[in-house]
């Protein structure tokens, strides 16, 4: 790589230790993937995810001297009310403790938010990001038109504490062109069948670039179905970017989202397919003891939707009935009344938080439901199998305690 003088004495250490090994890092990543220089950065998000390794790199930095230049959002950690509800250990309690220390000593946005790119930290069309979190580098890429890489924790914490990230991926024209066309003619209703749908095409296209050519587009929660899909699309496969025709900045024509190349192979999606799908990553049904929604986190509208098919009903009494999304949202959701109605029902919102946190531990075991591929996929390495449907299904086995 071609480094400025600056970037040299980074690397040399004459900026403080922490700014070196962060340097040594995006180096490291840029000679692998071959990179001529580095470029600058206006924003980044860091899937903190309140684990060991990633805490350890944070405190790593912090230690010698590092300060974020661009402040990164932040992925959920968990929230101590939890606490209150469900046993961990100490053990699990300090680490959580260090790594909101850290990252607030590294001089990160503490928004514990998986879905920053709708609303927290929102980039624009071209603007060169560093973002980790599988949902979200899809969306910024594929939606906003903005550039990121598919960064690890460690690599968007480096580039945020640098200002910059090597050139090389999805910051070059050349790689962001489409790679493989999926027919679409499933009728697909919500966010559910779009989250189906990206797990069924991320098992065949694995780290390629598919263009969705839609039949009959819906476009009612379009924000929310193209998240879920994103999501999807990183449960099976490991998508870093897409495009639809029609939809997203890149993707107006056919020939647009290919560059006029040909497409490497296509692939249909018809109904049967996202039925089939649903039904080979599902369990088929059980007593249930827990609901869980909001993988990636609920927006405002899908709370919405949650109190208008909870109203007036109680959840069954063995059903524990979590929903998971932002501190910001809840505060919305309590000024509009959907709060009210969600808890009144005895379901509940928590902010800050991930299914794959030590805090849902207890349920394991267990069999729960939730309309999220993703949620049941990190459910189930620890223990927990899941029935998947989407939410009037969830919400109905939820007063039922059963499917």
């Amino acid at each position: 790589m071609r480094l400025t003088i600056e970037e040299q004495e980074m690397l040399d250490g004459k900026q403080g230790p922490g700014v070196q090994k962060a340097m040594e890092l995006l180096v490291a990543l840029g000679e692998t993937f071959g990179a001529e220089r580095m470029i600058e950065i206006t924003r980044a998000h860091v899937a903190l995810s309140g684990q060991e390794g990633d805490t350890y790199f944070c405190e790593l930095l912090v230690r010698g001297g590092a300060k974020c230049k661009i402040a990164p959002s932040t992925n959920p950690s968990w929230d101590l009310n939890l606490t209150k509800y469900y046993a961990v250990t100490d053990k699990e309690l300090e680490l959580n403790r260090k790594t909101i220390d850290a990252y607030k000593k590294i001089g990160a946005i503490l928004n514990f938010s998986c879905i920053p790119e709708l609303k927290d930290n929102v980039p624009t069309f071209g603007e060169h990001v560093a973002f980790s979190e599988s949902s979200a580098t899809p969306y910024v890429n594929s939606v906003l038109g903005a550039r990121t890489n598919r960064e690890s924790s460690p690599s968007a914490l480096a580039a945020a504490v640098i200002g910059k990230t090597p050139e090389y991926g999805f910051h070059l024209d050349e790689n962001r062109k489409g790679t493989v066309l999926v027919n679409v003619e499933a009728n697909l209703k919500d966010e559910f069948d779009w989250g189906i749908m990206g797990f069924y095409v991320g098992k065949y296209v694995g780290s390629e670039i598919p263009v969705f050519n839609i039949k009959n587009l819906n476009k009612y929660h379009l924000p929310e179905k193209m998240l879920y899909m994103g999501a999807e699309l990183n449960t099976s496969g490991a998508v870093a970017m897409y495009h639809i025709v029609g939809v997203t900045p890149e993707a107006t024509t056919l020939e647009k989202a290919f560059r006029n190349n040909k497409p490497k192979f296509e692939i249909n999606v018809t109904d049967k397919h996202i039925k089939q799908t649903q039904e080979e990553i599902s369990e088929k049904s059980g007593k249930i003891n827990l609901v869980m929604l909001g993988c990636p986190h609920y927006t405002l509208d899908q709370i919405k939707d949650v109190a208008k098919l909870l109203e007036g009903k109680k959840v069954h009494q063995d059903v524990a009935f979590w929903i998971l999304t932002s501190f910001a949202t809840i505060e919305l959701a309590k000024r509009s009344g959907y709060l009210e109605t969600i808890e009144r029902a005895g379901a509940h919102l928590v902010p800050d938080t991930c299914i794959d946190e030590p805090c849902w531990k207890s349920f394991e075991g267990g069999l729960g439901i939730t309309d999220s591929p993703k949620c049941a996929y990190y459910r189930e390495r620890r223990g927990q199998s899941f029935i998947i449907r989407r939410l009037e299904d969830c919400v109905e086995a939820a007063i039922k305690g059963e499917i």
